[in-house]
């Protein structure tokens, strides 16, 4: 068995979808025997994992598969090595940082709050 990750990516819509495009993409470790298999198992998860709900103002929201944007063999597990990178543009610099430094704050202090509750 072989170990790949995949992009699995879904498109989000709201109410009649007059709103920017979201997209929600996903990295998903896919266990195959081969590249194939894998890619046929990241499609089946996507289309499974599609859904119809209401959100709180009782509008409709979708979520439904696009397609595998990118499927990788992990062939080495060492410390520190590179899964995956992507490279973002952004004309907004200031709002980008703020909101990876927001995530890496919520991320330290989910992680307090669990060794303090271990005590």
């Amino acid at each position: 068995m072989k170990w790949y990750l995949a992009k699995v990516v879904f498109r989000i819509i709201c109410g009649d979808g007059e709103h920017a495009a979201q997209f929600d993409e996903q990295l998903r470790l896919i266990a195959a025997t081969d590249t194939l298999s894998a890619l046929e198992k990241a499609i089946a998860l996507g289309k499974k994992e599609q859904e119809n709900f209401m959100n709180g103002n009782q509008q409709l929201v979708q979520w439904k598969f696009v397609n595998i944007s990118e499927l990788l063999p992990l062939n080495n597990f060492t410390d520190g090595a590179e899964l995956y990178s992507s490279v973002l543009e952004t004309h907004d610099c200031n709002g980008y940082l703020k909101f990876i430094e927001h995530k890496a704050k919520g991320i330290a202090e989910e992680n307090h709050l669990s060794t303090l509750q271990q005590l």
